[in-house]
Order: structure tokens, then sequence, then C-alpha cells
């Protein structure tokens, strides 16, 4: 029983570490696209940064997921 749980908690530590990983690999996109100013990536700009925002909104939900909730 002790596996099983131990896998379901590195499951989810596993996957925070790739969204992490993703993104900041947009964080890096998305700078080299605004610093060079270029206006027909506009459209590609913005999806990039929606994408960054529900990256960072599922990180948070995995990291609350991970962390053991404090005593009331």
């Amino acid at each position: 029983m002790m596996a099983a749980d131990s896998a379901d908690q590195r499951s989810p530590q596993r996957r925070l570490i790739e969204l992490q990983i993703e993104h900041a690999d947009l964080n890096a996109t998305i700078d080299q696209l605004s610093e060079a100013a270029v206006t027909q990536d506009e459209l590609r700009l913005r999806r990039l940064k929606k994408r960054r925002l529900a990256l960072r909104d599922e990180m948070a939900r995995l990291q609350r997921l991970i962390e053991p909730k404090e005593p009331a």
C-alpha cells in the first residue's frame, strides 16, 4: 500500500516539474518575441501568454495537491 501512495505522490510532483520547465520555455519565447518589434506575431504572443497563465494555474493546483494542508 505504501508503494502506491508514494507513486501517487510522485506523479503530481513529476507533472509539476514538467509544467515548470514548459513555463520557463514559454517565458523565454515570449521575451524573444517581445524584444523583436514584430507586429505580425501579436496573435502568437497573446496565445503564448494565455498558455503561460494556464500553466501557472495548473502549477498552483498541483502545488496545493502536493503540499500538506496546515492544521486549522
